[in-house]
């Protein structure tokens, strides 16, 4: 099934849920993730493999990290092609002082925000929804 691409449609639809645990970006050498861990995402990249995984996996496997994170999934099934979909959210976060990092798979968008302010970036983009639904 494909994905939506209507603007106003990915908004209005976009439905965020906060997922449980705090979440962390690590690297590591190579192309595999440490025996014990269970990443959520990986990107391999030049300088190692970039793992997103839970924090208390990645303390129990003695990885570095800066922060932890709280994960966002945004339930519509966004088109990979979608036009504006990010930019919106990103800027609506961004306004509210709210940054995030944002990962695509193939059925939804996947959001990492600072996990003190988790709960507060899900009520921004309800509100983004919301004011999106009555356009």
């Amino acid at each position: 099934m494909r994905g939506e691409n209507d603007l106003r449609k990915l908004l209005s639809g976009m439905r965020p849920e906060l997922n449980e645990g705090r979440y962390v970006f690590c690297t590591v050498p190579g192309t595999t993730a440490p025996a014990g861990t269970t990443p959520v995402a990986t990107v391999l990249e030049p300088e190692g493999l970039t793992l997103v995984l839970r924090q208390e996996e990645a303390d129990a496997a003695g990885l570095a990290y800066d922060g932890t994170a709280g994960w966002i999934t945004l339930r519509i099934h966004s088109a990979l092609d979608a036009v504006g979909f990010t930019a919106a959210f990103a800027t609506e976060l961004g306004a509210h002082g709210l940054s995030c990092n944002v990962i695509a798979g193939y059925h939804h968008d996947h959001l990492f925000v600072a996990a003190d302010r988790a709960a507060e970036a899900v009520a921004v983009l309800e509100g983004l929804a919301a004011r999106s639904a009555q356009d």
